[in-house]
């Protein structure tokens, strides 16, 4: 595929990695390198990396296979967290949520601890679909530390759901795919309107395909909007044009691009301003 010519520094806050030796669990897999060509073929810069979903739901091995892929590569990486607890209000969500616990698979405080404070870790990513969400000790230590947190919005996590469990919450939210995955247009529009409700809670734009909702979120909330491939699933050279074909100015896009995702992720900004 042809390298995208754009004025733009370009960050991306939402990409899977995989070691060469580890099959992606969903989705396609690629080497490290792959990916990294691949961004550079879009001229994104930097992107936040964290491991596909995994069939024992422990994710401290894929965790530290990912810090580990990033370092010498312009990868900042997420560790991925899990819990007990099931997305939702409804019947069967509430009533296994009465007697969910923690256990050896899922995510303690002290994980979180852990990785907030190791050097190679910059946020942490949820899908609570997959991974279910984290009990309340886990998210008191996540208010404590006070990293992003990347959350899979789609209908298995729609916008509400995210709003009661965790835009209350003093760490910063980035909810991704407008929060309407996969395309739900209805899902995207509710995402939006809670951007005036809330601070601290932003968008990626990750497999977002819809000009109305991209330009509406820019144009009412240009400072919310963050760049997000989708890579590998989707090549990042596909994200990028989405932005560049927008109806927004200039400014808007290189909001969406590095201005809002760098104010979040301090790992993101030019090694000049780190």
């Amino acid at each position: 595929m042809l390298e995208l010519e754009h004025r733009f520094r370009v960050v991306d806050v939402h990409a899977r990695l995989n070691p060469d030796d580890m099959s992606a669990v969903r989705g396609r897999a690629i080497s490290p390198d792959k990916l990294e060509r691949e961004m550079h073929q879009a001229g994104v810069v930097r992107s936040v990396v964290f491991p596909s979903s995994a069939d024992d739901r422990s994710y401290l091995q894929a965790n530290n296979a990912v810090a580990r892929l990033s370092v010498e590569r312009p990868f900042v990486a997420f560790a991925r967290i899990n819990g007990p607890r099931t997305p939702g209000e409804s019947a069967g969500a509430r009533l296994r949520n009465l007697t969910a616990s923690r256990d050896d698979s899922h995510t303690s405080p002290e994980d979180v601890e852990q990785y907030a404070y190791d050097d190679r870790f910059y946020g942490f990513k949820i899908n609570p679909g997959t991974d279910g969400l984290p009990d309340e000790d886990v998210l008191d230590e996540l208010d404590d530390v006070g990293l992003p947190v990347l959350v899979h919005g789609g209908e298995s996590c729609p916008p509400e759901v995210v709003a009661d469990e965790l835009l209350d919450r003093s760490f910063p939210v980035i909810l991704a795919h407008f929060g309407g995955h996969p395309l739900d247009r209805g899902l995207m529009d509710e995402a939006i309107d809670l951007l005036g409700e809330y601070d601290g809670y932003y968008l990626d734009t990750s497999f977002v395909r819809y000009r109305e909702q991209l330009e509406r979120a820019l144009l009412e909330h240009p400072d919310r909007v963050m760049f997000g491939s989708g890579a590998p699933s989707a090549h990042p050279n596909v994200g990028v044009m989405e932005i560049l074909t927008l109806d927004v100015s200039e400014d808007k896009m290189r909001r969406a691009f590095s201005k809002n995702a760098v104010r979040v992720v301090d790992a993101l900004a030019p090694e000049s301003e780190r």
